[in-house]
């Protein structure tokens, strides 16, 4: 249990210290290596949960994200919000695909999408191009 209440608090601190940018591109890039980690072992014996628990965390982030992207005079310019909630729109039907008709190729998609955001998220707004 020390184990647990240590990885809570440095959690936390790592939380506290963290920019948003840099929080949403860290809670992306877990999403996405979940989601690597069940392709790369499509034929664990404990698959179905893996996904089913990497599926379940997606679901949570990206709806996060739409909630926030929602929110009444939030400060990103409107064709990338729209963007973005398009895209979430795709994460969430390629969700129901996969649950559906599970193969490992249907995620890649997702898996590069969350890598992808992440990269961008982590990119210095005042160097971007």
């Amino acid at each position: 249990m020390q184990t647990n209440n240590a990885i809570k608090e440095y959690v936390g601190i790592q939380k506290e210290s963290m920019s948003g940018r840099e929080l949403e591109a860290s809670v992306l890039t877990k999403a996405g290596l979940m989601l690597k980690a069940v392709q790369e072992n499509w034929d664990a014996p404990d698959r179905e949960a893996k996904m089913l628990e990497a599926i379940k965390y997606n679901q949570k982030v990206w709806s996060f994200f739409q909630a926030e992207l929602t929110e009444p005079g939030h400060p990103m310019p409107k064709q990338l919000r729209e963007d973005l909630l398009n895209l979430s729109l795709f994460v969430d039907k390629r969700f129901f695909e996969v649950m559906a008709f599970p193969t490992a190729e249907k995620l890649s998609i997702v898996v590069d999408i969350n890598f992808n955001i992440a990269a961008g998220l982590r990119t210095n707004p005042e160097n971007a191009g």
